[in-house]
């Protein structure tokens, strides 16, 4: 995770994650982009993808999500933080994520812009404070967006519990794709937790589970986020796919409970 600190620690560690979860929940999204390009505010994603190496599928989806909850749940986003503003700005606008790949000096370089990176296994991802597409800083935007694949399957079973992102079984996409799909699914999972539950799952860095939904299961997640028992990531179609996909449903399995018939209450969450 992050290693590097910009800044002291925030005075409450708990009421900066609180306060950073109000404003995840409050994001409701849509509006129009501005007419100049260069004025889009979007956070920007770095996979680590080394060439002669490179990481499990899973891994890779699983650290980039991760990485996305743990920036927008920072203390350095709440508050008179740093990146406070930025992340105003941006929950205000259309929310866009645009995934990159690095690998060696590249990711090296990376590591000095404003983020956080998230591991898992042996992939990295790292996610950037959001900000100008224009102003993106130069070690990112120099960065290729395509060739951002990786082979491997995810997993159809679901964990006991805890914060599961499931992939469309309809769509075909590549992992860079994907990855910002899943990060956007990690920030609406905030909606699905009590402010109790978001703190707790900070402090344990973010734990989730990114899986392939099953047809069968797809229908009942998709009633579940009808319902409110679930969160749809709905893409915009600027890339790979049609506007209005359904791309990744968030869900939060508590202890007990039976995948696909979830519902907000007390249970245990970890």
């Amino acid at each position: 995770m992050d290693a590097e600190r910009t800044d002291a620690p925030h005075a409450d560690p708990a009421a900066a994650i609180a306060a950073d979860h109000r404003r995840l929940i409050g994001y409701v999204g849509g509006g129009a982009d501005p007419s100049d390009p260069a004025d889009v505010l979007a956070m920007a994603m770095v996979l680590r993808i080394e060439k002669n190496d490179p990481p499990d599928r899973t891994d890779l989806l699983t650290a980039a999500a991760r990485a996305v909850a743990l920036l927008c749940l920072d203390e350095r986003s709440a508050g008179d933080g740093p990146w406070a503003s930025a992340m105003d700005d941006w929950c205000e606008a259309r929310i866009r994520k645009i995934a990159r790949r690095a690998r060696g000096a590249q990711w090296a370089a990376a590591q000095e812009v404003w983020g956080v990176t998230a591991t898992e296994g042996d992939a990295s991802a790292r996610a950037f404070v959001p900000g100008r597409v224009g102003d993106l800083d130069r070690r990112v935007a120099k960065l290729q967006i395509g060739g951002t694949d990786v082979e491997g399957g995810l997993s159809s079973e679901p964990p006991d519990r805890g914060v599961v992102l499931w992939t469309s079984p309809d769509l075909e996409m590549t992992v860079g794709k994907l990855a910002a799909q899943v990060g956007h699914a990690s920030m609406l999972a905030a909606k699905l937790l009590a402010p109790a539950e978001a703190i707790r799952w900070r402090f344990d860095d973010c734990p989730l589970a990114v899986r392939q939904a099953t047809p069968e299961r797809w229908r009942d997640l998709l009633a579940a986020d009808a319902a409110g028992r679930a969160v749809a990531v709905r893409d915009a179609g600027f890339t790979e796919i049609a506007p209005g996909s359904v791309t990744v449903i968030a869900e939060v399995l508590r202890h007990g409970d039976d995948p696909g018939d979830q519902d907000i209450d007390n249970r245990e969450f970890r």
